[in-house]
């Protein structure tokens, strides 16, 4: 799969400066072990308004660094009823296979788009008032979104964006994010190709269950490419003792220079709803 031995190369050039950051720092107030290491089993820590602190530098369980699949196939573990693309949306991802997969934005230092993004790449959370950060790791680049919890609704999009616009709010102890305003005909998974349109509606909820794991539920609802809504499970863990590592696909020139690659026929865009 050209697209993933690309982002690979990306990974490979940025190994060099990992030495130069705080790979190896204990994180401060951390609860621990009788050997000092993180006990990752202890309660969940709360913030002031008594809601779980989702603070922290987290990880899927099954996420692109670990060659696990949600990178490769976001319904890895749903039956294949679950996941009912519409004709437009087959088409697509036919294309894209045929084409062995070159043609995956994120071989070409673009992001990876949500909620792909959310269950491969590291990530870290900071929790403001009215807004909640989520700084990504990725091989193209530091990522970020903006979750707004200040009451705001979804806005009506004039320009959509690869990562959408989200929005914040607490269901008891789980932390509903909301997001539309998508491209169109964006990427959900790298093996699979499966596209989405601009009409797709993304649900994560985040549920903090211990010190070191949250349960993520992310719910996919895309008229326009699929015939029902389909959501998957994973866990987040926590990443104690490390920080996050500066990345950027500087060197991607270099690497597509060596790469004849045929320019894609144009997607058809989404159906008019």
């Amino acid at each position: 799969m050209r697209s993933a031995l690309l982002a690979f190369a990306v990974l490979a050039t940025l190994s060099a400066t990992a030495h130069a950051q705080w790979l190896n720092y204990p994180t401060p107030g951390m609860v621990r072990l009788a050997n000092g290491r993180p006990n990752l089993a202890a309660p969940a820590p709360r913030a002031v308004d008594g809601k779980p602190d989702l603070s922290g530098l987290w990880q899927a369980a099954c996420g692109f660094t670990n060659g696990c699949a949600g990178f490769f196939d976001l319904a890895f573990d749903l039956e294949p009823a679950a996941v009912q693309m519409t004709p437009w949306a087959a088409a697509i991802q036919k294309q894209r296979v045929d084409r062995d997969h070159i043609d995956d934005p994120y071989g070409y230092c673009l992001p990876m788009g949500v909620p792909r993004m959310t269950v491969s790449a590291p990530f870290k959370i900071l929790v403001t008032p009215g807004v909640t950060a989520i700084l990504a790791e990725t091989a193209v680049g530091m990522v970020f979104r903006q979750v707004f919890t200040d009451g705001r609704p979804l806005p009506a999009v004039i320009e959509p964006t690869w990562l959408g616009y989200s929005i914040g709010r607490w269901d008891g102890d789980v932390f509903v994010v909301e997001s539309t305003g998508f491209r169109d005909a964006g990427w959900l998974d790298t093996r699979k190709a499966r596209p989405h349109s601009d009409a797709l509606h993304v649900t994560e909820r985040f549920q903090r269950t211990d010190l070191g794991h949250t349960a993520l539920t992310v719910t996919v609802d895309d008229p326009k490419a699929y015939l029902k809504p389909w959501t998957i499970k994973t866990t987040l863990n926590l990443m104690a003792d490390t920080e996050m590592i500066e990345s950027f696909c500087d060197t991607q020139t270099t690497i597509m220079s060596h790469w004849a690659v045929t320019p894609p026929p144009p997607e058809p865009h989404s159906p008019s709803k």
